[in-house]
């Protein structure tokens, strides 16, 4: 078996590989996964002996807990408990040589897993969470792209093409199952506050992050709605999310604009949930800074000029109405094919044409020019209502979903979001969240088809696998302990002590080979027939010794009893090559049917 086992932990290594292609190596522990796997490679290339074997077993093992540590999507789950299997049977293979075929060993690899679950569910359910060992600090910052998306700047002007990125951005499922409002289907992603008179930036902002929002961290038993979020690569350092409720706070954070930002920046794909709390949301309520009213000087004369002559009105809300007003009474028009406008003046007061990005610039430059703290945020729009076979129904958001709209601070209200794209004629595509739809290429549509149930799996076990967080533990542990939380550690202790006894003797009960194994069956076959014809088993006599006694009581039989009898001992004990096991097993079966027939005869 010891080819066997070298190829089993081969194809372990190999699940391995595949997983490293979902992790972002600007973390460290994905630098950690690939080094496992690379020593363990090495040393299953030069291993010769059976500890040296043993260890490479044991870094597969490694390597697939690592990768869990990171990736708790559907498909790197799948294939780290491929990796682990393998790696046990590798190893099962190793220690009991020539004595199981493959099925036999992955078989007993299965067992071992099932047999470990029951610890691993208390260790899940009743270990309490702990703060990321460590992290890295955010980065900022992407390249300026022509295509649908977001980016850290905004600077419609200097875009004339705006193509459709189809490309897949997010999904996100809802506890209700229900497709929110339209109204309610504002993803905010990046907040821009600086702006220069043509672009909008993002503004560096300090190190602290707010708290979480009151009442949500103290109410563990509530049962508020939740969104599980999956997220594709982006170089953008911030997540989606609809601005309200609180995330995990060992991975994420609010920053004081509103942002979702992780503890730890990489680029690799991310799964969150976010609770509703119902309570204010600290970002709303900041106060505005003095950025939040810059604007360059003498950069857009005309904007500049047509702002300030609002600022007589008494209430930002009486400007907010004027800009409004004067907005839908232009001919303006939706279109992302705008050309190069550089300079609001000439979007505003000329070409009066252009998409997202051109009106909540305006709009926004034209608040601050009016008196009124504004600025500009980047996100998603919409998006796709899917009901998969299987999982919930989810929303999938695309690159061409982004979208750009205003936030205002109106006195007593808060930060209040504005979308001036919707007092022009707004695409269909990216202002309403439709049903799911095929396409007009069958092939086409039939892969996307199967995109959307496996989709509709991931985020059905991501919620599971999410949906227990920490405030889903504290509430169990409230239920289960109350104040009596002195008693936690002995109850954890306890039951794995005991679910570990129950796996152990579980597992030899699996091992006895008594009528298990075709050999042992064959065998009861045997010594029933010559019970029939007068032979009993002594005690503490061995088949060879029961086969050489029936010899001399049947000599009919005597030839093919003995060649039982050698067969017996090969097929057991010898270490036989494949073609003598064959040619074992055939005269196994030659003796058994030729004893079979003189028994019959006899009786």
């Amino acid at each position: 078996m010891s080819g066997s086992a070298r190829w089993l932990q081969i194809l372990g290594l190999g699940a391995l590989a595949a997983g490293l292609a979902g992790l972002d190596f600007s973390a460290p522990l994905s630098w950690l996964s690939a080094g496992l796997l690379v020593l363990a490679g090495l040393k299953l290339a030069e291993a010769r002996s059976l500890p040296e074997r043993r260890l490479v077993s044991l870094l597969t093992l490694i390597g697939g807990g690592v990768q869990g540590a990171q990736q708790g999507e559907l498909l790197p789950s799948l294939l780290q408990l491929l990796a682990t299997a393998l790696g046990l049977a590798g190893l099962l293979a190793l220690e009991v040589g020539s004595g199981l075929s493959w099925c036999a060993v992955l078989r007993r690899s299965l067992a071992v897993l099932l047999a470990a679950l029951p610890v691993a569910l208390v260790l899940f359910l009743l270990v309490p969470r702990i703060e990321p060992i460590w992290q890295t600090p955010n980065l900022r910052g992407a390249d300026a792209s022509a295509v649908t998306g977001l980016n850290s700047e905004l600077d419609p002007g200097s875009i004339s093409n705006l193509a459709d990125n189809t490309g897949p951005a997010a999904r996100v499922s809802f506890s209700s199952g229900q497709l929110p409002e339209p109204a309610e289907r504002y993803w905010r992603v990046i907040v821009h506050e600086q702006f220069d008179g043509q672009r909008w930036k993002q503004r560096e902002l300090p190190s602290n992050r707010l708290a979480t929002p009151a009442g949500a961290a103290s109410n563990p038993e509530s049962k508020a709605s939740s969104q599980v979020w999956l997220v594709e690569p982006s170089p953008v350092n911030a997540l989606p999310w609809d601005g309200s409720g609180r995330a995990n706070p060992n991975q994420l954070r609010v920053n004081r604009n509103g942002e979702l930002q992780p503890l730890q920046a990489n680029q690799e794909r991310r799964a969150y949930l976010v609770r509703a709390t119902g309570s204010p949301q600290p970002w709303q309520q900041r106060q505005p800074s003095p950025a939040d009213l810059e604007l360059p000087a003498g950069s857009n004369p005309q904007l500049e000029a047509l702002g300030a002559s609002w600022r007589d009105l008494a209430t930002p809300e009486q400007r907010l109405a004027a800009a409004k007003q004067w907005f839908t009474q232009q001919d303006f028009r939706y279109s992302s094919t705008p050309g190069t406008q550089r300079g609001l003046d000439v979007f505003l007061f000329k070409r009066r044409e252009g998409f997202c990005g051109h009106y909540a610039s305006a709009f926004t430059a034209f608040m601050r020019a009016a008196g009124v703290p504004a600025r500009v945020v980047s996100g998603y729009l919409g998006g796709t209502w899917v009901r998969p076979l299987g999982g919930a129904p989810y929303l999938d958001l695309r690159h061409s979903n982004a979208h750009a709209w205003s936030e205002v601070w109106l006195p007593g209200q808060g930060w209040q979001r504005i979308d001036p794209s919707a007092w022009t004629t707004a695409p269909a595509s990216r202002a309403e969240g439709g049903e799911a739809g095929g396409s007009t290429n069958p092939i086409r549509s039939w892969l996307q088809w199967l995109q959307w149930q496996w989709w509709g799996l991931d985020l059905a076990w991501s919620r599971w696998w999410l949906g227990f967080d920490q405030a889903g533990q504290e509430a169990l542990l409230q239920r289960l302990f109350g104040d009596q939380r002195q008693w936690l550690g002995a109850v954890v202790l306890g039951a794995v002590a005991g679910l570990l006894a129950l796996a152990l003797a579980g597992l030899q009960w699996l091992q006895q080979p008594a009528s298990r194994d075709q050999i042992s069956r064959e065998l009861q076959a045997v010594v029933k027939h010559l019970k029939r014809s007068g032979v009993e088993v002594e005690p503490g006599e061995s088949f060879e010794q029961l086969c050489n006694r029936a010899s001399r009581l049947l000599p009919a039989s005597a030839s093919s009893l003995q060649e039982l009898a050698s067969c017996h001992n090969l097929l057991r004990y010898a270490a036989l090559g494949k073609q003598e096991r064959l040619q074992q097993w055939a005269d196994w079966r030659t003796a058994l049917r030729t004893i079979n027939k003189a028994t019959k005869s006899t009786l």
